[in-house]
């Protein structure tokens, strides 16, 4: 990436492509950035802390309140410094969030206490994808700042192909490469 250790939040929503962010995780690692990682509780459904943990270096947070790893608040402590927030998967209720700006959990509020820039990078089904609520609220996201990769066409987890695919881990790193210079 550079010379210089840059500060990344990793959010994880909750979706099957939740998988391809710990790819993400390493491979941010790996090009020399301090990786923070927070999990929404549905994204805790399809993977693991301890595999956050071990490819980031560091506990991740999963509750806004967690006196014992982030006694400031973990949205407060995880904005601290960091140079971008990446958001992968981001399902369409985080974007709604996002868009709404309702903060009522970790992810949420961690992303109104944030003053660096936002990649998001959604996933979800093609008829959500599609929806007009959700491409308004894209809109506003796009309008307040907010950098998108993706998503792509392929094969979906609903076992159909279409558009609504996550963008491939090595995309969303030169997206946030390319935020970087």
């Amino acid at each position: 990436m550079s010379d210089s250790r840059r500060a990344v939040v990793l959010a994880v929503g909750g979706g099957i492509a939740a998988y391809k962010s710990a790819f993400l995780c390493s491979r941010l690692v790996q090009s020399g950035c301090e990786v923070r990682v927070a999990l929404t509780r549905s994204a805790r459904n399809f993977v693991g802390t301890s595999t956050f943990a071990a490819l980031s270096g560091k506990s991740v947070a999963t509750e806004v309140f967690d006196p014992e790893e982030h006694p400031l608040g973990s949205h407060i402590e995880l904005a601290a410094g960091c140079d971008l927030m990446i958001v992968a998967p981001a399902t369409a209720s985080l974007l709604s969030k996002f868009a709404l700006g309702q903060a009522d959990d970790l992810i949420s509020t961690l992303y109104l206490q944030l003053g660096s820039p936002v990649l998001v990078a959604p996933a979800m089904s093609e008829s959500m994808w599609r929806k007009a609520a959700v491409q308004r609220n894209v809109q506003r996201l796009r309008e307040d700042g907010c950098h998108f990769v993706g998503p792509s066409s392929g094969w979906l987890s609903c076992r159909t192909s279409g558009e609504g695919r996550m963008s491939e881990p090595d995309e969303i790193l030169a997206a946030a490469e390319a935020l970087f210079n």
